[in-house]
C-alpha cells in the first residue's frame, strides 16, 4: 500500500514485562513488579485531605465489589482469612505527578489498615476507575510508592469505549490513580502496507521488538503483532497509531477496508532502562550525563538545568566553533586544495594515531574544502579541521585566538580552545556556555545544513578514492524531530557529548548534555531532554 522507512526507533517503554505480574501469586505485586517490599510510608493519614470516604466491613468467604464515585474494588472471597474493614478515599487532584504524564481523573486510596494482616496477598484485588471522557492516550493505572517516592504502573487493560481502564494488585493499601501520556496514542486508526509479509507492524512510539495487541474496536477481533518498523508519520496522519503489515491486518479485518478503528496494547516490552517517551513516572529525569541544560531557543530561557554552568572538556564540539571561524574567511567551497600529513600530526600531540577518528587520505590528496568541511563536521576527522585550519589563510595560533574571541563576544566567558579539533580535554565548555554558542553559530544556515547531513559522499579528485561518512548523531535517523543542528563529542576525559537542536511547532530547543557513561547514554539522555524541553514548550 505504501512504501515503508527502513529506519529503527530510538525509544521505548517506561514498564518491566508487567503482564507477568499476574502469574506470579505467591509473590506480592511489589516484590514481582517493583522489586521492593511495600514500605509503611505509602500511605499517609488521608484526614488531611478532606474527601470523600467509603468505608466497608468485609466478611471472609464473600465476593464484595466496593465502589467510590469513579473508583472500584473488588475483593475475591477467598481474599481474606477473616472478616476486614476496607476503606476507600478520594484524595483529589492536588498531587505533584512525574513530568511527562498527565493525571486522568482523581487520585484514590484503598487501606484494609488494621485489619490488614487478614488479606491474603496471594489473592488479586480487581481495581477498576472510570475516567468519564475521551482519551485516546497511553494511560495506566499507577500507585504511588512512598519508599521512592515515584509513581508506578501497574499492568492495565483500557476500555476506550466505555472510558474505564483496570488492572489487578495484592497490596493491603495503596494510593493510585489512571495517568497518561499525550505523546502516545493507543487508541485511533490503523492501515497496512505490505513490508515483510508476517504478523508485524509499524509504530511510531514503541521499540522495535515490542509486541502489541492490536484490536479491531469495530468488530473485537484482535491480533498480536511485532514491532519492526518505524511510522506512521503522525505529522501527515494525526489520529494514526499503527500500521499493519497486510498479514497481521487480514487477522481482524478485510483488505478493502483500508482503515480501521483500533486500540493497542503491550504485551512484551522492550529494555524500559531504554526509554524516553515512556519513562519511568518520576519527576526526576535520571539523566547519566554529568551536566545538561534546555534552552528555549526565542529567548533563551532556561527550561531544564543540571550542573548547567558546571565546566569541562568539551571534545568535538570544539569543532562548530573551528569551522564558524573558517566560513568567517569566506572561503571558496569549490576550490580544490591538497591535503598535507602535518594536519594529522598536529592531532598526535593528543592521542595515538589509531584512537583519532580522520579523513583516510594521504599527502598530497586533493579535494574541495567544501569536502574537508562536511568531513570534519558529518564525519568528525580530526585531521580535516586541521587542514581548513591550514587553508584558511591565518596561522594556527591565530585561528585558535579567532575561536576563543568569538564564543567570548558571544558572552560564553566559560569556553576556551587550546587546539581546533577538541583533542585536548584543555578544550573546555559548559552545556550553558555551549547552547549560548549555538543559538550564534546556527545563524549560519550553512552550519546548520551541514551539521545535519546524515551522510555524506566525495571522491578525492587525484585518487577518484570514493569516501562515504555517516553522521555520528544517531538521532538524525530515526526521523522522531526535526532536528536543525547537531554535533558529538566523546574523550575518555570528557566523557560523551551531545548538542542537538530541535524545530517544533511550539518553538525551537537547543539541548546540550556532558560527560554521559555510555554513547547509548548520551543518546537517551539527549532524546530526553528533547522530550522534556517539548513538553514544557507545549504547556
Amino acid at each position: 500500500m505504501k512504501k515503508r522507512y527502513f529506519l529503527s526507533i530510538f525509544i521505548s517503554l517506561s514498564l518491566a514485562a508487567g503482564f507477568l505480574l499476574f502469574k506470579s501469586s505467591p509473590v506480592s505485586a511489589y516484590e514481582a513488579y517493583v522489586g521492593i517490599t511495600p514500605p509503611a510510608d505509602t500511605i499517609d493519614s488521608v484526614d488531611e485531605f478532606n474527601k470523600k470516604t467509603l468505608q466497608e466491613n468485609l466478611v471472609a468467604g464473600q465476593e464484595r465489589l466496593l465502589r467510590l464515585e469513579s473508583f472500584s474494588v473488588k475483593v475475591p472471597a477467598e481474599a481474606l482469612s477473616k472478616n476486614a474493614v476496607l476503606r476507600l478515599d478520594n484524595l483529589g487532584e492536588d498531587f505533584p505527578l512525574p513530568w511527562n504524564y498527565e493525571l486522568l481523573g482523581h487520585v484514590y486510596q484503598f487501606d484494609f489498615a488494621s485489619t490488614s494482616q487478614h488479606y491474603n496477598q496471594k489473592v488479586f484485588l480487581d481495581l477498576s476507575i472510570d475516567y468519564g471522557e475521551k482519551n485516546n492516550y497511553y494511560k495506566q493505572i499507577f500507585f504511588f510508592d512512598g519508599s521512592s517516592h515515584r509513581w508506578r504502573p501497574l499492568p492495565s487493560s483500557d476500555d476506550p469505549s466505555n472510558h474505564r481502564i483496570s488492572a489487578k494488585i495484592n497490596f493491603p493499601f495503596a494510593r493510585v490513580a489512571v495517568l497518561y501520556n499525550d505523546q502516545v496514542l493507543t487508541v485511533g486508526q490503523a492501515s497496512w502496507y505490505r513490508f515483510q509479509g508476517g504478523l508485524y507492524a509499524a509504530s511510531p512510539d514503541f521499540k522495535k521488538g515490542t509486541v502489541l495487541k492490536v484490536t479491531n474496536l469495530d468488530n473485537n477481533k484482535s491480533v498480536s503483532v511485532t514491532v519492526n518498523d518505524y511510522g506512521p508519520d503522525r505529522s501527515l496522519f494525526s489520529n494514526r497509531v499503527i500500521d499493519l503489515d497486510a498479514r497481521a491486518f487480514e487477522k481482524i479485518a478485510s483488505l478493502e477496508t483500508g482503515i480501521i478503528n483500533v486500540k493497542i496494547e503491550t504485551e512484551k516490552i522492550i529494555a524500559p532502562e531504554d526509554s524516553q517517551k515512556l519513562q519511568a513516572a518520576s519527576s526526576d529525569l535520571n539523566l547519566s550525563s554529568q551536566s545538561a541544560v534546555v534552552l528555549r531557543e526565542s529567548d533563551g530561557k532556561i527550561l531544564y538545568d543540571k550542573n548547567a554552568t558546571s565546566v569541562s572538556p568539551l571534545a568535538s564540539l570544539s569543532k562548530l566553533v573551528a569551522a564558524q571561524v573558517f566560513l568567517d574567511t569566506n572561503p571558496d567551497l569549490n576550490k580544490v586544495v591538497s591535503y598535507s600529513v602535518q594536519d594529522e600530526n598536529y592531532n598526535y600531540q593528543y592521542c595515538k594515531p589509531w584512537e583519532s577518528a580522520r579523513l583516510t587520505v594521504k599527502e598530497g590528496d586533493t579535494l574541495t574544502i567544501g569536502d574537508l568541511l562536511y568531513s570534519a563536521l558529518v564525519g568528525s576527522a580530526n585531521n580535516a579541521v586541521e587542514s581548513l585550519v591550514r587553508v584558511s589563510g591565518l596561522s594556527r595560533s591565530e585561528f585558535i585566538k579567532k575561536m576563543n574571541d568569538k564564543v567570548k563576544s558571544w558572552g560564553a566567558n566559560n569556553t576556551h580552545f587550546v587546539e581546533p579539533t577538541g583533542l585536548s580535554p584543555d578544550n573546555v565548555s559548559s552545556p550553558l556556555d555551549y547552547a549560548i554558542i549555538t543559538r550564534e553559530l546556527f545563524k549560519n544556515s550553512l552550519l546548520q545544513k551541514i551539521s545535519t547531513t546524515a551522510r555524506y559522499s566525495f571522491s578525492t579528485i587525484n585518487t577518484k578514492v570514493r569516501h562515504n561518512l555517516n553522521n555520528t548523531n544517531n538521532l538524525l535517523l530515526n526521523n522522531n524531530y526535526k532536528i536543525i543542528g547537531s554535533k558529538t563529542g566523546y574523550l575518555d576525559e570528557a566523557g560523551y557529548c551531545l548538542m542537538t537542536r530541535v524545530d517544533s511547532a511550539a518553538g525551537r530547543l537547543i539541548v546540550v548534555n556532558f560527560g554521559a557513561k555510555s554513547k547509548s547514554d548520551n543518546f537517551m539522555d539527549n532524546e530526553l531532554l528533547i522530550n522534556y524541553g517539548l513538553k514544557k514548550l507545549s504547556q
